[in-house]
């Protein structure tokens, strides 16, 4: 049976890496990890819709999809305004990665904090909800007017996540951005301005005592293996502990990958990059990767 990563998912708030087909293996901190990547890594397609071409994507490519089928799946994009007609109610949220790394979103109010928890957000906070159009006018209103961003790169919160000040310091920052952002003006009339109450992933990430990482691996290979302990994991990052300290696991470099089982001690074969710092047998079926 081949198994081959459709990426790291976060259902019930606790990590799970997901395969092509629709099967799923759980993650639990301190679990032993051990996987080798097998051929050539390919294109998963576009809006379930397997990719026609079975195309072969670099390996340090975030997106799995070659350039047909990521210029389809954009085209139905809510976040390129692909369907501005989207008939779904949507919340705006504020998201705390560390101290002033705070990004403004939107996410599909039928999601809850599942878009949260794959952004990789420690703290979040609820802003408002309504129509997709009223949450994206504002979006952009509260970018501007509070000088936060719509995205924060995932080095830049790699790098703060062994340094986290205590979960009333994420809530403080939260309430003082909360309170500036209720009060401007211009927000769209059909948006409905929610309470303020934090959501912290602190826990669910497995932060507590986290060491700082020293590197990220930086793409697999045929034959390349990753090795280690699972000490932590925060949107579509895995933090594994091996003999040479804790280095990150950026899942969306193992999708469209097959990967099979590999000893948990063998080691990381692969190539692995510095953190940046500041940015930071038998015939029987197999159940399960891990």
């Amino acid at each position: 049976m081949e198994w081959r990563c459709a990426g790291l998912g976060w259902p019930d708030g606790s990590p799970v890496l997901r395969w092509q087909g629709g099967r799923h293996s759980a993650l639990a901190y301190g679990q032993d990890i051990g996987f080798r990547a097998v051929g050539e890594r390919r294109c998963v397609g576009a809006r379930g819709n397997p990719c026609p071409h079975r195309a072969v994507v670099p390996g340090r490519a975030t997106q799995a999809r070659c350039p047909e089928c990521a210029r389809l799946d954009r085209a139905f994009s809510v976040a390129a305004d692909g369907v501005p007609d989207d008939p779904r109610p949507y919340r705006v949220y504020l998201a705390w990665f560390g101290p002033g790394l705070v990004k403004v979103g939107i996410t599909a109010e039928e999601r809850g904090a599942v878009r949260l928890l794959e952004q990789g957000a420690v703290a979040f906070c609820w802003l408002g909800r309504g129509p997709l159009m009223a949450a994206r006018r504002t979006e952009e209103l509260l970018r501007a007017a509070l000088g936060v961003p719509d995205r924060v790169s995932y080095d830049r919160k790699r790098a703060v996540r062994a340094a986290l000040p205590e979960r009333a310091g994420r809530a403080r920052e939260l309430d003082d951005l909360y309170r500036r952002a209720v009060g401007l003006d211009g927000w769209a009339e059909t948006l409905e301005p929610l309470g303020f109450e934090v959501g912290d992933h602190a826990e669910a990430f497995g932060l507590a005592g986290l060491r700082a990482a020293t590197g990220v691996v930086r793409e697999l290979a045929d034959g390349g293996a990753v090795a280690g302990r699972l000490v932590a994991a925060a949107g579509p990052d895995l933090h594994l502990a091996g003999d040479g300290g804790v280095f990150v696991v950026d899942v969306r470099l193992l999708v469209g990958w097959e990967l099979v089982r590999a000893d948990a001690g063998a080691g990381t074969t692969v190539p692995v990059r510095a953190v940046q710092g500041g940015e930071g047998g038998g015939s029987a079926e197999q159940e399960g990767l891990f």
